[in-house]
């Protein structure tokens, strides 16, 4: 797991380059503490950021210059099937010098050019620079595990892993993008290919993109069908399941360095625990699996009796840790390592989860991947509710949800709040009403808050047609299959994926995630829905092929998730924050909202209207950012370290 970065040259001196390099280098030297390199010509300029995984010694060094001087590489992730690949290239005479993914990777595109992406099983953002052509290579894993951003101002072009590493070149501007700062709000998150920056985007997962004579093209090279639902019996599907999990763990276990897992109890972490165990047993003077745990205080969060459960039956070397005010120490450090807005609360559990897990190993296992493609969040039995009340509610009372939520719009409460959501999904289409039962942001509030100036800026843009156009893109007359396959494209790579990796690379640890192996994913696209969700029943298949193997108390007890208090938490460890960044006179925030409102809402809050702790999380999230990223800055670090590296 790496971090890389670089940029075309526009006749900068040497030592310029250098310096920017270093600068760049230093922005994610959590990705890769162990080593780093840099290399330029006199067209474009490469910096790598290690973190040693395969072949620790100097030969998996990068960037990695193929042994013919015409191929220069940067490259973050695994392949995963790396070794037989190898195998297969020393079949046909190819020789290696490394044992690492990283030089099979770029004698695969030296022999297939593009068409490599197609034999790869991993995680992984690639650059390969062609000094003959002159032509740069960019590409993305199927799914977006990995984050590549690209920058492009005219004729300047960078790209890197995060957004902080582009941010040291003198022609990056952070001219913001309103229509990303809309979908913050909605979403949590900023949707792909969005940036929150007006120049910058991410290169789609399951792209690839060439740089060449100035000109810039991407081309798709996996998508995700639903069209093929299996004929097969649920025996069969639950057996083709479990092989297919242990397959993906055990291709997962290949390290130099310790490895363990991330266990919370449910399903999905829980199946990864079982297989990882099952497979250790297999190999000679093997050790315990290592297994983390994260807890509260507050006992209706708190899911470690489960996690310890777990460890017990499968005998792990289990580790927990209770987060307590802790929250209040390093809500701000942490927030910003997302270069972006980012307000899934979820990421400050996952944060301290991995700052555990590092203490014990290098590579976790993580078991995401489950809820998107089983069907496993709560959100999709609400959505399948919605969906069957609109097919057979008749036109003319569909007609009425409108007047009626806006009756029950002003009505307090959260069922009156629950009924204007399902009053206005009634008078909506699929896709829209799925936006508008998981949105943020109610509208009302949304507009209540906007400023015109800012409302003029967006022009009418409407955020729910990151969802709609995913939804109708789905190759599917099924609904379950087109949410799933929303979720696909939005969801999991603009939110679950990020937070991932950016709480784990912030504490220099790899994560690698068995459900989400391609080959998982393909498979459950085949399962027809009703093996998904099995009336209410969430994740039924996979439930199925873990019979026998996990217990019904872990297999049915009710879902928790990664949720943590924050209606606590912002009434009283983050309320000081709170106060200092909502009430604060530079708030960049009120250049987009009425600070009034905003402030009225807060008030409201710590009165004990919690009504809007979303709205009021995702607020201050966006005042941390935007303090940190947006203000001006003291000198940084990275010049610091350009000055030690001169």
């Amino acid at each position: 797991m790496c971090g890389l970065a670089g940029f075309f040259r526009f006749g900068e001196p040497e030592t310029t380059t250098g310096q920017l390099l270093a600068q760049m280098g230093q922005a994610i030297l959590h990705r890769g503490p162990d080593a780093g390199g840099l290399w330029f010509d006199q067209h474009i300029a490469l910096v790598h950021r290690r973190l040693s995984i395969l072949d620790l010694s100097a030969a998996g060094s990068q960037p990695m210059h193929s042994a013919c001087g015409r191929y220069v590489m940067v490259f973050n992730g695994e392949i995963y099937n790396f070794q037989p690949l190898r195998a297969a290239l020393e079949e046909k005479g190819e020789h290696f010098v490394s044992h690492t993914d990283s030089e099979v990777l770029l004698r695969l595109y030296m022999l297939h050019g593009p068409a490599c992406l197609q034999q790869l099983n991993g995680m992984f953002a690639i650059a390969i620079w062609d000094r003959q052509l002159q032509k740069l290579f960019v590409a993305r894993d199927r799914l977006g595990k990995k984050p590549l951003y690209l920058y492009q101002d005219g004729d300047y072009f960078a790209f890197a892993s995060e957004l902080k590493a582009l941010m040291p070149l003198p022609f990056f501007k952070r001219d913001l993008n309103p229509q990303a700062l809309q979908d913050y709000f909605f979403y949590q998150y900023v949707p792909d290919p969005k940036s929150i920056f007006k120049q910058a985007r991410k290169l789609k997962p399951g792209y690839y993109a060439e740089w060449h004579q100035g000109q810039f093209t991407e081309h798709c090279y996996w998508d995700l069908s639903f069209a093929s639902p299996s004929a097969a019996s649920e025996e069969e599907l639950s057996h083709q399941l479990r092989e297919l999990l242990d397959d993906a763990v055990k291709i997962r276990m290949i390290s130099d360095v310790p490895l363990g897992a991330f266990l919370s109890g449910g399903v999905d972490s829980s199946a990864v625990v079982a297989s990882m165990a099952k497979a250790s047993m297999t190999k000679q003077g093997a050790q315990p699996v290592t297994t983390c745990a994260i807890g509260f205080d507050s006992k209706k969060f708190d899911e470690v009796q489960y996690a310890k459960q777990i460890a017990q039956q499968f005998g792990t070397d289990h580790h927990e840790f209770t987060v307590r005010a802790n929250v209040t120490d390093s809500f701000l450090t942490i927030s910003r390592y997302f270069d972006e807005p980012f307000a899934d609360p979820s990421f400050v559990p996952t944060y301290f989860v991995a700052e555990l897990a590092r203490k014990q190993v290098t590579v976790a296992l993580a078991g995401d991947g489950g809820d998107e493609n089983f069907a496993g969040y709560s959100k999709y039995v609400v959505d399948q509710t919605e969906h069957q009340l609109r097919q057979k509610l008749p036109g003319f009372i569909r007609s009425m949800a409108n007047p009626l939520a806006q009756l029950a719009a002003k009505l307090p409460g959260t069922p009156a709040r629950k009924a204007n959501t399902l009053l206005r999904t009634m008078a909506l289409s699929p896709g829209q009403g799925f936006f508008l039962t998981n949105a943020f942001f109610s509208p009302a509030l949304w507009q209540r808050l906007l400023l015109p100036a800012f409302a003029s800026e967006l022009q009418g843009y409407d955020s729910a047609t990151v969802t709609t156009q995913a939804y109708d893109a789905a190759d599917s007359d099924d609904h379950l299959s087109r949410v799933l396959y929303t979720d696909f494209k939005t969801y999991l790579p603009g939110d679950i994926l990020v937070k991932v990796d950016r709480m784990t690379m912030a504490n220099s640890l790899e994560a690698r995630a068995p459900l989400l192996d391609y080959r998982m994913v393909e498979f459950a696209a085949t399962v027809p829905s009703r093996l998904k969700l099995h009336g209410r029943e969430k994740k039924y298949l996979l439930k199925q092929s873990q019979q026998g193997i996990l217990s019904d108390a872990i297999l049915y007890r009710k879902k928790m998730g990664f949720s943590v208090p924050l209606a606590e938490w912002l009434c009283h460890e983050l309320k000081p924050i709170g106060d200092q960044l909502l009430q604060a006179k530079d708030a960049g925030f009120a250049q987009f909202f009425h600070r009034q409102q905003v402030q009225q809402l807060w008030q409201q809050h710590q009165a004990g209207d919690h009504r809007y702790t979303q709205e009021l999380w995702t607020l201050l999230v966006f005042e941390a950012w935007w303090q940190h990223y947006m203000t001006p800055a003291t000198p940084s670090d990275n010049e610091r370290a350009v000055k030690e590296h001169a």
